[in-house]
């Protein structure tokens, strides 16, 4: 799969099927080698002597002088380290300046790993060029490259922190030393999964200076909203995997004065990166925040290493859930569970990584007879007007040792914190091993404004373990909604409670029995998409006019095949003058626009054919192949100058367009190809703003890998991160669509 936003070709990027992208720079030939991970093969790099080995990319790649860059590969050698480079280069593709190198790897590895760095264009810089660099130990050493990215910096989206502080490719000047530590950049043989696109070569490293605690912290301090909740996270490497190591998310006044620190200890399984969350709500003062990192007890000369630093807002792990994401996901601790009866104790699980159904820990649950425990979350605001309304409660759970059985349920508070009783599911024991999904509807009580999660866990046996996670808590709501936009001419469908992680086929099935896939960011909901997110809010702007439609969402595991089908109601978009009709992009919804019809298309479908005359025969002989679809010039009208400019920018691209005319025009909607298109004024005058114009228009198929246009997730919130000034954005935008969708110009 090609790297989003790579300006290399995907072979080129790949070195599938060949690495013709490339060639020698220094001391070196190529080769094509096999073992790859992004496609099969990869690029070997064979030295000509011993010394340094270079290759290059064949071209230069546009870039603009004053913005940032980013490049980085996956390398491979059991006996020599490497280096990668951007060499800038001017309109003659003379170099500007000298090559931005990378650190050099600490040390050789046979594993694939990566080396990257990035820095900003040069004045003059118009291209740049991709270099690779390792240096052999003799004549004929290979080394070998694949899943090469050239392009701007990936950044986490959401994240507070420009990319100077999220990553270290840049400098390390993103970061200061707060107590008892220098700051550096090292460039470990660090294994990162080939599509991990986040992680580049070189990392933070905060050196102990003497024995003692020290710690680091951002200099950039992102502006925060009170009341929100926001996560904080770092990859950590620490010293030992018995060293303190930590993360702290902090929040600042608009005076620069620290409010709260809210701070989670990494339980580390190896001495490699682990990622760490720490989450907290910005409280009522707070204008500003930061990370810190740290290790307490450490000694001289000990090394912290950091990657990928972010602060966001904090994922909602259920749609709809009133759990905050502390309480839900026990990265940082237990945070406000308590046990309120019973012998049973409760903690975070450890070391990172050993028991999790999201993120690294979950919480423990020990008991040690075999009786029975009540444990009870801390109090939730509940949406305004709950009382009597059902709620749903929901979460993982996985026995580890011993046996048990549970009761779960809710307790429900008025707004004095009047306790208004407890409703409950008592169910038998809980399954042996592995994870299960777990739940209970409640219909909270009259007057109820706060909850509570509780569970009575019976022990059966001595020094039994439970471990629990993603608790979620939320009003439940129908899974399947349907709206329809008659602006839009499209029906939004709402799909809730999701598995994520399996496989999603949504179709449109109309009032005649005809069943369409539905279109999604990657293309069609065909089932192999993955869910991501137990919501999908689904646009469809495909949808027939004036004709009831209904959908079908699958939702499919994505090991076993099996299928959980849901359906939704009807739904139909009205068109109320048929004298208009739609033409629609697939892929860029945000481009649909009515048109005026003048004429419909007098059809033709034209055929290939050869006719032979045979001597002494009546007739031809005549060789014909499939008859073609659909061809015609539909006439319409624009009325204004807007309407013509939305369709040049509609017209633009050339994508296969959808029509859509009122029902009862003898119309089928059609798919169509737009020609050679012509614009006429209808009375000649130059102040005239209506036109006349003549779309040829050829059949096509439905487009099947076009995916709506977007970029998921992204808010201005990515944009002021990496943006300083409008003229950033007028540099490296051409219109406001493409800023939205981050289309960048080069």
């Amino acid at each position: 799969m090609a790297i989003p936003g790579n300006m290399l070709s995907p072979a080129t990027e790949s070195m599938d099927p060949t690495y013709t992208g490339w060639r020698p720079r220094l001391n070196c030939s190529l080769l094509s080698a096999t073992g790859g991970r992004n496609g099969a093969k990869t690029l070997a790099v064979r030295s000509g002597a011993a010394g340094e080995a270079q290759a290059e990319t064949v071209t230069g790649y546009p870039v603009v002088a004053g913005q940032v860059y980013q490049v980085f590969a996956d390398a491979s050698s059991a006996t020599e380290p490497e280096r990668i480079g951007i060499e800038w280069l001017d309109a003659t593709y003379t170099p500007v300046g000298s090559v931005l190198w990378s650190l050099t790897t600490s040390a050789a590895s046979a594993s694939w790993h990566r080396v990257g760095v990035a820095g900003m264009a040069p004045v003059g810089a118009v291209r740049a060029r991709i270099v690779l660099s390792s240096t052999a130990g003799g004549a004929a050493v290979p080394h070998y490259w694949e899943n090469v990215y050239l392009g701007p910096p990936v950044r986490t989206t959401g994240n507070l922190y420009s990319f100077g502080t999220e990553s270290s490719e840049i400098d390390a000047s993103g970061w200061k030393s707060e107590v008892n530590a220098t700051i550096s950049r090292q460039a470990p043989p660090v294994s990162w999964a080939v599509d991990w696109y986040w992680a580049g070569g070189q990392v933070l490293a905060a050196t102990v200076i003497a024995a003692g605690n020290a710690a680091i912290a951002s200099v950039e301090r992102p502006a925060v909203t009170p009341g929100a909740e926001y996560l904080g996270y770092a990859y950590l490497a620490p010293p030992t995997t018995t060293s303190a190591a930590w993360i702290e998310l902090r929040f600042y006044d608009a005076a620069g004065a620290q409010i709260t620190a809210t701070r989670s200890a990494l339980a580390a399984a190896t001495t490699g990166f682990q990622r760490q969350r720490v989450s907290a709500v910005a409280p009522a003062a707070a204008a500003s925040a930061r990370l810190a990192v740290g290790v307490d007890g450490a000694t001289a000369g000990q090394v912290l290493r950091l990657e990928q630093a972010v602060i966001a807002v904090a994922p909602v792990l259920q749609a709809g859930s009133v759990l905050p994401y502390a309480e839900a996901s026990f990265e940082q601790g237990v945070a406000g569970w308590t046990t309120t009866a019973g012998v049973a104790t409760l903690a975070r699980s450890s070391p990172w990584g050993a028991y999790a159904y999201d993120g690294s820990y979950a919480l423990t649950i020990t008991s040690t007879t075999a009786t029975a425990s009540t444990i009870r979350s801390a109090k939730f605001q509940l949406p305004a007007g709950s009382g009597g309304l059902s709620f749903r409660l929901r979460y993982t759970a996985t026995v580890t040792a011993g046996g048990w059985s549970s009761s779960r349920g809710i307790r429900w508070y008025d707004a004095t914190g009047t306790d208004l009783g407890l409703t409950k599911f008592t169910d038998s024991g809980l399954p042996a091993s592995g994870w299960w999904l777990l739940g209970t509807d409640q219909t909270s009580p009259a007057g109820a404004t706060q909850a509570a999660v509780e569970w009575t866990f019976t022990a059966t046996a001595a020094n039994s373990v439970l471990r629990l996670d993603r608790v979620a808590l939320w009003q439940a709501l129908p899974v399947m909604t349907v709206e329809v936009r008659e602006a839009t001419a499209s029906v939004t469908l709402t799909a809730r409670e999701l598995a994520v992680g399996a496989l999603l086929r949504v179709t449109r099935v109309t009032s005649s029995g005809a069943r369409t896939l539905v279109r999604g960011p990657a293309g069609l909901y065909d089932g192999t998409v993955v869910i991501t997110s137990d919501l999908a809010v689904i646009e469809d702007y495909e949808a027939p006019l004036g004709v009831p439609v209904y959908y079908i969402v699958d939702i499919i595991d994505a090991t076993t095949g099996a299928v959980e089908s849901r359906t939704s109601s009807q739904a139909t978009i009205p068109h109320q003058d048929r004298n208009w009709a739609w033409l629609k992009d697939p892929g860029n919804p945000q481009r649909n626009m009515l048109v005026m019809v003048q004429r419909a298309p007098d059809w033709q479908r034209p055929i290939e054919q050869s006719a032979y005359v045979v001597r002494g025969r009546r007739t031809k002989v005549v060789l014909s192949g499939r008859r073609q679809g659909l061809e015609g010039d539909l006439a319409i009208w624009t009325l204004s100058d807007d309407q013509r400019t939305s369709l040049h920018w509609l017209l633009d691209s050339g994508n296969v367009l959808l029509w859509q005319a009122a029902p009862g025009m003898g119309v089928s909607d059609t798919y169509v190809n737009v020609g050679q298109v012509g614009e006429e004024r209808t009375d000649g005058t130059a102040m005239e703003q209506m036109r006349a114009w003549t779309l040829p228009l050829t059949e096509a198929d439905i487009p099947v890998t076009t995916g709506v246009n977007g970029s998921a997730g992204r808010t201005w919130i990515d944009v002021l991160a990496e943006f300083a000034t409008c003229s950033g954005l007028v540099a490296t935008y051409d219109t406001c669509e493409d800023l939205l969708l981050d289309h960048r110009a080069r």
